[in-house]
């Protein structure tokens, strides 16, 4: 499993919940130039992925910011109980524990996929301490539709033999989700794989599938309506938006309810990159987050 590490040369880090091991890293100066807490940028990733998504954005921002990537719970480096509530407000508090244990304040957040509602989860609860948001193809409002593949992992019986049996979910996504497949060589595709790599270690993939709510009978789904809801509360935040136009899960409809949202935010269109962006487009991705912060500097 460690065959990713010349990938993602990373010092790992842990805080104990519950018993159980939550596994972040933790890249850069704790300190500003000034002697003043640096202000941090936390990276939240979404499903199958782990914090091995934003390698390179850690890499090329550790050298200016502190850089956070946790693994949530059941992901990446994370333990993987069997028997665990695997839902987005456990996911939430979790974060939320994690934060409050490095005392972070001035955030920045990148937020992918599920990272999303995690995230805008945790900005809702602690709005004083989120200064910035970068929102890569994600959703933090309720969906009315999802893609009829990811639909049928939802099945019962059929959606755990598929995600956890076959690996149809995990295993499938590094060719299905990144748009420049010259980019998904053997390593990386073992880097992205390495954590699932087992029946157990594919928990909460399906878990994670099964809390997307597509009515308002699923118990997650008053959760997402408050945080679709509490939205407006960051129109005064600055926002950088990057899609990939290629998604065929966050489809460009996403970013057109992003958009409404939020009129203000910058925004980049990537039209050959797909769910995976920040694997397709790091290279342009970097210099555009430098110049979204050089213009909206954290007072």
């Amino acid at each position: 499993m460690d065959s990713f590490r010349k990938l993602y040369p990373f010092e790992s880090h842990y805080l104990t919940l519950d018993g159980l091991k939550y596994h972040y890293i933790d890249e850069g100066p704790t300190e500003s130039v000034k002697g003043q807490p640096a202000d941090p940028l936390v990276m939240l990733h979404g499903n199958p992925t782990w914090s091995f998504y934003y390698r390179a954005l850690i890499a090329g921002f550790r050298t200016t910011h502190r850089v956070i990537a946790p693994d949530h719970m059941g992901c990446g480096l994370s333990d993987k109980p069997q028997d665990y509530p695997y839902t987005l407000e456990q996911h939430i508090t979790n974060l939320e524990a994690l934060l409050d244990s490095l005392k972070l304040e001035r955030i920045t957040l990148f937020l992918h996929d599920w990272g999303g509602a995690i995230g805008m989860g945790y900005a809702l609860r602690h709005p004083e301490r989120v200064k910035r948001f970068v929102i890569f193809n994600t959703a933090a409002f309720p969906a009315f539709r999802i893609p009829f593949r990811i639909n049928l992992c939802k099945l019962p019986i059929v959606g755990a033999l598929a995600v956890r049996a076959f690996n149809a979910f995990a295993g499938l996504a590094p060719s299905m989700a990144c748009a420049k497949q010259e980019r998904m060589t053997p390593d990386v595709k073992a880097g992205y794989l390495a954590p699932y790599d087992s029946y157990a270690h594919r928990i909460a993939i399906l878990k994670f599938v099964q809390d997307i709510p597509m009515s308002p009978a699923h118990p997650t789904y008053k959760l997402v309506e408050r945080i679709g809801a509490g939205l407006p509360a960051f129109k005064d935040r600055p926002m950088l938006i990057i899609w990939g136009e290629q998604d065929w899960c966050f489809t460009t409809d996403f970013l057109a309810e992003w958009q409404q949202r939020f009129p203000q935010a910058d925004v980049h269109r990537i039209p050959d990159a797909g769910h995976y962006v920040v694997e397709d487009a790091h290279e342009q991705i970097i210099p555009w987050v430098r110049e979204f912060f050089a213009r909206h500097p954290i007072a």
